[in-house]
């Protein structure tokens, strides 16, 4: 098995059959992990913006996380700084974090941390999660509920089927057509998650975590198998009686709810295997959560990719509108749009000689648009924090020429603990009400 570690943008080597080793794919390798990544759902035609092929090299595009197939995996890591000297180790701890906080999935932080330092793939961190704390359940005991059956019985139970018992059944005198309700933990839910530890046995790694996999399906043995194809998800229902399995069933929608009904040419890309993260999207997602945090028991509102107002209308009679806007972070108070928080996942600079600080034009342009189209005066552009902006967060202040509106640059230090970074959050958005 040869696993490998790029960060964004970097690259991989690619041998020939013979010349592999270690630290290379071949290239039989690489074109299976190039076929995977164009079947992913979020790839383009090509699938270049997940990994790029350049014959003696791969270069990882815009996604985060794990691509495996038969023989090999590729890690592929967040990395905004390239100049920061940062192991990996602390950047995949990172990542988990900001996976736990955007996707709720309520990790153990210290089980995380010795697994991150023993080298484990972000892959096999979260599979040997996801299988311990699912043993754990499985072992307080399964969740039941009533499914509803039919059978042909001697002796009437439930509801007799009228239908059946008069059509089918009319030569059958012995037989009765029952409808009834038994209590089982054959359900939706459980399916589940006996497909997902079935798929994860085949790409975990560590002795100790395939073990826990084994047991579980054998735990699992009287749940039917269903194809992933086929996963009920519509008909799984979190309520008080499952409650406690709502993290798990968000940790195998994690694993597997991917577009299954996607087309895929290449039959290589269906024994292969994604855990893809788009990182604008999860940094976006990430700073969402801890933000509504920060604003807890205030009187102010927050929607994630809210607004949705449109920029133009045509010059018509009842003229449609045209260009919808959806503004990352919008923070209202009775019912007034107070602050838009825009999160970029770029590299910026502090320069005294730059007083763009690297921001690009076309960033503070959507920001001049939606200050207009939401009539919002605080505009917040929100960087990740990285070695040469300096030792503080950048927070830097402008305003706006044409009006009283006001654009905060600003950067927060992902590398804090959860609550420095909601300080940190609280005291942007809380500056801006007082502006």
């Amino acid at each position: 098995m040869t696993h490998l570690t790029v960060h964004e943008w970097g690259s991989v080597s690619v041998g020939t059959q013979d010349e592999g080793e270690c630290h290379t794919f071949t290239r039989a390798q690489a074109n299976l992990l190039l076929a995977v990544a164009r079947a992913h759902p979020l790839a383009n035609k090509h699938g270049t913006n997940i990994l790029i092929d350049r014959h003696s090299k791969i270069f990882a595009g815009q996604m985060v996380g794990v691509i495996a197939a038969p023989g090999c995996s590729l890690e592929i890591l967040p990395k905004i700084d390239n100049e920061a000297n940062e192991s990996d180790t602390a950047i995949r701890s990172r990542l988990i974090r900001m996976l736990d906080v955007a996707l709720g999935l309520k990790l153990g932080h210290g089980q995380v941390a010795t697994m991150a330092r023993q080298n484990s793939t972000l892959l096999d961190i979260l599979i040997r999660l996801f299988a311990d704390r699912l043993l754990t359940e499985v072992k307080r005991g399964l969740p039941h509920a009533y499914m509803a059956q039919e059978d042909d019985l001697s002796a009437l139970k439930g509801r007799l089927n009228v239908t059946r018992q008069f059509t089918t059944l009319s030569v059958r005198p012995d037989r009765l057509a029952c409808r009834y309700d038994t209590l089982s933990a054959d359900t939706a839910l459980l399916r589940i998650m006996k497909s997902c530890v079935i798929m994860l046995r085949s790409y975990a790694h560590a002795t100790e975590t395939i073990r826990r996999l084994n047991e579980l399906h054998y735990l699992f043995a009287d749940i039917s198998d269903v194809s992933l194809s086929q996963l009920p998800w519509s008909q799984v229902n979190i309520d008080r009686t499952n409650r406690r399995w709502g993290t798990l069933y968000e940790f195998a929608r994690l694993f597997l709810n991917r577009s299954w009904q996607a087309t895929h040419h290449d039959r290589r890309a269906q024994t292969g295997f994604t855990l893809l993260f788009p990182m604008n999207d999860l940094f976006e997602s990430y700073v969402a959560a801890l933000a509504r945090k920060a604003i807890h028991g205030r009187d102010w509102t927050l929607y994630a990719q809210g607004g949705r107002l449109f920029c133009l209308t045509e010059e018509k009679e009842d003229g449609k509108a045209c260009f919808q806007t959806k503004p990352d972070l919008l923070i209202k108070q009775s019912n007034k749009n107070r602050v838009i928080i825009d999160t970029k996942w770029k590299c910026i600079r502090s320069n005294i000689d730059d007083p763009k600080s690297g921001v690009l034009q076309a960033d503070v342009y959507q920001m001049m648009a939606y200050g207009q189209i939401y009539d919002c005066a605080e505009l917040i552009l929100l960087y990740p924090h990285h070695n040469r902006l300096g030792n503080h967060e950048l927070t830097a202040g402008y305003r706006i020429l044409a009006g009283e509106k006001r654009l905060t640059v600003a950067s927060v230090e992902l590398a804090h603990d959860e609550n420095t970074i909601i300080k940190r959050l609280y005291d942007l958005i809380s500056a801006a009400f007082l502006n």
